[in-house]
């Protein structure tokens, strides 16, 4: 089977698609031009159902973020292997501002809790 350089979504080293490796650097150009791309996965998930924007939410990279959601395809109410969502890491690491974006008009769902470590539950409310 030949591999296929224009799939944009295939995994590299560490099962990681191009789009997740911009997002972990904070390179907003090539995350610019890749989420210009229809071909390009925004919610494709790694190795523990992590996707780019859990990334962007838990480094506290609101720009990313930003940049994520104006997509508009991007599912910020996506759930990792641990059943955590992005609003929940960031509430973790305490990016209020991303916190703030994600509950402001973005469409998260329900109550969510910090699953990891297994310890008290963490992590924030929407209040529906």
């Amino acid at each position: 089977m030949a591999l296929d350089l224009a799939d944009f979504n295939l995994y590299t080293r560490g099962w990681i698609a191009p789009l997740v490796w911009a997002v972990e650097g904070g390179h907003e150009a090539v995350i610019k031009l890749l989420l210009e791309r229809e071909d390009v996965n925004p919610n494709t998930t790694d190795w523990r159902g992590w996707t780019p924007i859990f990334r962007a939410a838990s480094k506290g990279n609101e720009r990313v973020v930003k940049l994520l959601l104006e997509r508009g395809d991007v599912d910020p109410n996506t759930v990792d292997h641990d059943e955590d969502t992005p609003v929940s890491w960031a509430a973790w690491y305490g990016h209020e501002g991303i916190v703030k974006m994600l509950l402001e008009g973005n469409g998260i769902k329900g109550d969510y809790r910090l699953t990891w470590p297994n310890t008290a539950p963490r992590g924030c409310s929407t209040g529906t």
